[in-house]
């Protein structure tokens, strides 16, 4: 998801001028913070005052915070916030996927949403997908195409140094096409999501607080750097997915790799789904939750949805950012600061309530300008 965010941040600048540049650095601390606040409240004090894990999940965290209106509300909505996100991520993918192979064979008489069912079959193999190992493998494999287009952009862009211009730069801002600058820029940072399995994994959970603050780091840098070499070499012209401003040649090869990148990035999201329907099967049934046969049925349902709804839903973009605008903000900035600001009120000081406080206004107003946005779009397009 980080690579399909990025390539919009170029755009981003366009519309948010030096404001953007900004928005970028605060982002990635806001972003750092609400990581680090959600993995707190999977730890509580003992007598000895030593920390233990007495929670595993986002949905442990969220009961444990509504445990006095009921023991599993928190935990349902949770699931469900977590389950559409990662679902729609997944459609994302898929449509992306059909986008870039029609747009790298254009004179093959293929329609896109054809493209999209190719790119689904070779996404089969996810039904046998059952450990994290797997799936960290492929995200690494990832990870390695997401810097070889970066690293692609950019060295074209340096080889676009003598026509740079400050001046492209705008002082004067349309609200709204700022509040979709916002949107870019914040999302592209977003994984609480997968906080807790990450840190729950990890051999050192100790060093968490440690890596999230260098990833962040570094991504922070890598993403004011693209962005900003990317807008000054296009300026005006810079398009929404920046790959569109390449020459042809480059642009070509750089949509392979963003459909290899595509298609390796959907194993994530889909995983995390089918663990979470099967986190909630097992408390029910222990002997399904192991039968193979089930673990193939829900992997299948799941891929075969994610092909229906990216086949059939009209206006899937406009109906990607209003359900982002609401699961997205949700996730990672109202409920991390909502959920420690109960767990730990007692224990937390006046500038700790107040950083908590603030970051839930400010996710609170990033998602209601979001809805709003996405609603009047559907509302023009629906006339």
């Amino acid at each position: 998801l980080q690579g399909i965010f990025v390539l919009g941040l170029p755009y981003a600048l366009l519309h948010s001028g030096y404001s953007g540049l900004l928005l970028i650095v605060l982002a990635a601390a806001l972003c750092c913070y609400t990581g680090k606040i959600l993995i707190a409240c999977l730890y509580e004090e003992n007598e000895d005052g030593q920390l233990i894990r007495v929670r595993d999940t986002y949905e442990d965290i969220a009961n444990a915070c509504c445990k006095k209106l009921s023991p599993s509300l928190g935990g349902v909505v949770v699931n469900v916030t977590q389950v559409v996100e990662l679902i729609m991520t997944c459609i994302l993918y898929l449509v992306a996927s059909g986008n870039l192979l029609s747009h790298s064979f254009p004179y093959v008489p293929v329609t896109e949403k054809t493209w999209s069912v190719i790119a689904f079959v070779t996404l089969l193999p996810c039904i046998f997908i059952r450990t994290l190992k797997i799936v960290s493998k492929l995200s690494q494999l990832c990870s390695l195409v997401h810097f070889v287009i970066i690293f692609v952009v950019i060295t074209y862009c340096l080889t676009q140094m003598h026509q740079w211009s400050w001046a492209k730069f705008r002082l004067s801002l349309e609200f709204e096409d700022f509040l979709v600058s916002i949107g870019v820029i914040i999302f592209s940072y977003t994984s609480q999501i997968f906080l807790p399995t990450l840190e729950g994994n990890m051999k050192n959970p100790g060093e968490f607080r440690c890596m999230l603050n260098w990833t962040h780091f570094f991504a922070c840098i890598l993403k004011t750097t693209f962005a900003l070499t990317a807008f000054l070499t296009w300026g005006e012209k810079t398009k929404e997915v920046i790959t569109d401003n390449l020459p042809s040649f480059l642009g070509t090869l750089v949509n392979l790799c963003l459909l290899t990148k595509a298609l390796l990035s959907y194993p994530l999201p889909f995983f995390a789904a089918t663990e979470i329907v099967y986190s909630c099967i097992s408390k029910d049934n222990h002997s399904n939750y192991r039968s193979p046969l089930l673990a193939l049925t829900v992997r299948g349902s799941f891929l075969l949805l994610t092909l229906l709804m990216a086949m059939f839903t009209p206006h899937f973009a406009l109906l990607m950012g209003l359900s982002g605008s609401v699961t997205g903000a949700a996730m990672t900035f109202l409920l991390p600061s909502l959920f420690h600001l109960k767990l730990k009120w007692k224990k937390l000081s006046f500038l700790e309530k107040y950083a908590d406080i603030s970051v839930f206004i400010l996710g609170f107003l990033c998602s209601l300008a979001g809805i709003v946005c996405s609603i009047k779009g559907l509302l023009e397009v629906f006339g």
